[in-house]
C-alpha cells in the first residue's frame, strides 16, 4: 500500500501544480525581483478552450488607457473553460487592466463596426455597457504583498 499511497499522492502533487489555467511564476510577465511584486489576473465565465486570453495591463495614467502604445506588459495564455489565469510582476502602484479572449487566435480584438465579436473584461469588472469605461472604473491598487483580480468575461449576444 505505501508505493499505490505515494503514486496516488504523486499524482495529485503534478495535477496541482500543473492545473490548466494557472499562471506558474516563470509565465509572469514583466521581471521578478526586488521590489516587485506578483499580480494575478483570472478572467473569469470563460466560454471555450479555443484560442486564448490576453490581458493587457495600463499605468496609472488615464491618457495611456487603451490607447495604442499605451500598455506597460501583456501576456497571452491558453484559453482555459471557466477561469483562466495570467500573471505579471510589477511594482506596487496603481494600474488598469483589459483583458479579450481571442477565440479566433488572430492576435487581434475583433469587432464589428459597433460591437465586439470576442470576450472582453476590464478590471473591477467596470462597465463598458455605453463605449469603453472610463480609467477611474478600472483603475486599482496593486499593494506591496501583491494581488489576485477577477475580471468576468463577457461576450456580445
Amino acid at each position: 500500500m505505501p508505493v499505490k499511497s505515494a503514486l496516488v499522492s504523486l499524482a495529485a502533487l503534478v495535477t496541482m501544480v500543473g492545473m490548466p489555467g494557472i499562471a506558474q511564476a516563470e509565465d509572469c510577465a514583466g521581471t521578478s525581483g526586488a521590489g516587485k511584486i506578483r499580480l494575478t489576473l483570472v478572467a473569469t465565465a470563460i466560454r471555450s478552450t479555443k484560442g486564448e486570453v490576453v490581458f493587457t495591463l495600463y499605468p496609472d495614467d488615464r491618457k495611456r488607457f487603451l490607447a495604442k502604445g499605451g500598455k506597460l506588459l501583456r501576456v497571452r495564455t491558453a484559453a482555459r473553460l471557466s477561469r483562466t489565469t495570467g500573471c505579471f510582476w510589477v511594482a506596487p502602484g496603481h494600474y488598469a487592466v483589459a483583458t479579450y479572449h481571442d477565440e479566433n487566435g488572430d492576435r487581434d480584438f475583433n469587432r464589428t463596426l459597433f460591437r465586439p465579436k470576442e470576450g472582453f473584461g476590464f478590471s473591477n469588472d467596470a462597465p463598458a455597457t455605453m463605449g469603453l469605461p472610463a480609467f477611474s472604473a478600472a483603475r486599482f491598487a496593486a499593494p506591496a504583498d501583491g494581488r489576485s483580480i477577477f475580471i468576468r468575461t463577457r461576450y456580445p449576444n
